[in-house]
């Protein structure tokens, strides 16, 4: 019991997120100091990428990771212009010279490097987890204890490196030290899981059964000289296992600790239920407010406040193209995993974006400098932070998405929102599949969309040649309306529209005179053509 009486006050006693602590958790193996400032208890309030395109915006307190900076030079040029940030991040080797020494003494702004096996996407995305970036915390309310605190805390009582992990074996958490231990718990640090080599090997060896139909910790020899051998421990709540502690250690733990792990998995299992209902708490005042934001109106420009979002903005739509309606639960479950990775991929490109999930769109709000004389320059780079999202999620959210035009301001903002959410049917529309499209490239297709929404709405039906046509097809199971599809589609080009078709030429241009002689179109009239054309789009038949 003094076990757990300690263990709640090492939760309690979470020191800020210092530099130094940041550090310290992180361990050297991902991140070291290549020239120091000397004091290195700077408060770290955000991280942020450096964009060589874009206007420098560093916050006090700020990490910045210098995408591409390599030379000396250029270090110190970047150090300086960051004057206010906590430290500057750059991939090793770091080209540290007398010059790059003193603008570090100068500014105060640390110099860090980063192991080159790391990207830049998972450093951000370890820093941002570090510091619990985006928690909706009400003004003055203090610092929760989380799953990073346990895992630091559990270390402390076992003198050994522990993560975290879920039921997929996905890293929730982690202690400091991890340069203890092997390759393969850097590896599953690095990415945030454990590599499929390694779960193959437990599997292989029966761990995974052993560790969930135990409610004691199992102990794992690896029979690896590579490899750390492991200590695992269920965490799970009543018969739900909710995912495991796993402690990297040489030889089996004593009768003591095993209690103490056994003891800390209960508590890891509270505080996994209380961020599963914080988290959904979270997101839904989240979505709540950015869905206020897009809709405007009189309240639209405090929710903008409480997120704090920026005002001149593309709206960014995005869905998942999978069918959802085999698994809802599944398919609730991709649709917000999809949307956090939307939301760590704009907030890493600008530190006021904001993104959540509303029905089954993942909105977006990406704050864009000015890039010209109109707006089209900033939706063509909204469009680009789309690609370059939907590149790196590649198949494992198959998704497309739309790209409003710029807000200049939040009463644009709904109009934004709009055009993105008419980008995206069109995508849809077409049955495309990791596309992304912005409203002026899809302006028309959009209107014609909207037509034949009113027509639907209002009943209408096709009228006048087209009409004639498509009844001679329904009595006679005639396809001559294809053919004058093939037709239209192929400029008058005979050749061309016999080949869609798959007939003839002789063949092809019978039907095109029988078809003029039913319905009584005048293919010689533009006028008559293009109100042909756009029956068949607006009905599509």
């Amino acid at each position: 019991m003094s076990i757990i009486v300690d263990y709640r006050d090492r939760m309690r006693d979470r020191p800020r997120a210092s530099l130094g602590r940041i550090l310290h958790d992180l361990g050297t193996t991902l991140l070291d100091v290549a020239a120091s400032p000397g004091d290195l208890d700077t408060e770290v309030t955000g991280v942020h990428i450096y964009d060589p395109l874009d206007e420098l915006i560093v916050p006090p307190g700020g990490i910045l990771l210098a995408v591409g900076v390599q030379r000396a030079d250029d270090i110190c040029a970047l150090v300086e212009r960051a004057g206010q940030a906590a430290g500057v991040v750059v991939k090793l080797p770091v080209d540290v010279d007398e010059r790059v020494r003193a603008v570090v003494l100068e500014t105060g702004v640390a110099v860090l490097g980063l192991t080159r096996a790391a990207s830049w996407s998972q450093v951000a995305a370890l820093l941002r987890s570090l510091l619990a970036e985006g928690d909706l915390a009400e003004p003055g309310e203090g610092p929760p204890d989380d799953l990073f605190s346990l895992a630091n805390a559990v270390c402390a009582l076992l003198d050994a490196p522990v993560t975290i992990e879920d039921r997929s074996s996905r890293v929730l958490a982690y202690s400091g030290r991890q340069d203890e231990a092997d390759q393969g718990r850097v590896e599953t640090v690095l990415g945030r899981q454990v590599p499929d080599r390694y779960l193959r090997m437990l599997d292989e060896h029966g761990f995974f059964k052993q560790l969930y139909q135990s409610r004691e910790p199992v102990y794992m020899e690896l029979d690896d000289e590579n490899v750390i051998n492991r200590v695992a421990v269920a965490v799970r709540t009543g018969d739900e296992i909710l995912g495991s502690i796993w402690v990297a250690v040489h030889e089996p733990l004593s009768e003591q600790r095993q209690r103490a792990l056994a003891d800390a998995a209960k508590i890891v299992a509270l505080q996994l239920l209380r961020e599963r209902a914080g988290a959904d708490t979270r997101r839904r005042l989240r979505a709540d407010l950015l869905s206020t934001v897009l809709a405007g109106g009189t309240d639209s420009a405090e929710a903008a406040e409480r997120l704090g979002i920026a005002t001149r903005l593309c709206v960014l739509a995005a869905q998942l193209t999978g069918d959802s309606a085999a698994d809802p639960a599944r398919g609730e479950s991709d649709g917000q995993r999809f949307c956090d990775a939307l939301a760590l991929h704009v907030g890493a490109i600008h530190p006021k974006a904001a993104a959540a999930l509303v029905g089954s769109v993942a909105y977006a709000v990406l704050p864009l400098q000015p890039g010209g004389p109109d707006s089209s320059g900033e939706e063509a780079r909204a469009v680009r932070v789309a690609e370059s999202f939907l590149a790196r999620v590649g198949p494992r959210h198959a998704a497309n998405i739309g790209a409003g035009r710029l807000a200049l301001n939040l009463s644009h903002v709904a109009r934004s929102r709009a055009d993105a959410d008419r980008a995206l049917r069109v995508l849809r529309a077409r049955g495309a599949t990791g596309q992304v499209a912005g409203y002026t490239s899809v302006h028309f297709e959009s209107l014609l969309l909207q037509v034949a929404d009113v027509a639907a709405a209002e009943e209408q039906a096709p009228t006048g040649p087209y009409q004639r046509l498509l009844d001679h097809d329904a009595e006679h199971g005639t396809e001559l309306s294809a053919t004058l599809r093939a037709y239209l589609d192929a400029f008058g080009d005979v050749n061309a529209a016999c080949a869609q078709v798959h007939v003839h030429a002789n063949t092809f241009r019978y039907r095109l005179k029988r078809l003029v002689e039913i319905s009584g179109l005048d293919l010689s009239d533009p006028d008559a053509r293009l109100t042909v054309m756009l029956q068949m789009r607006i009905f599509g038949r």
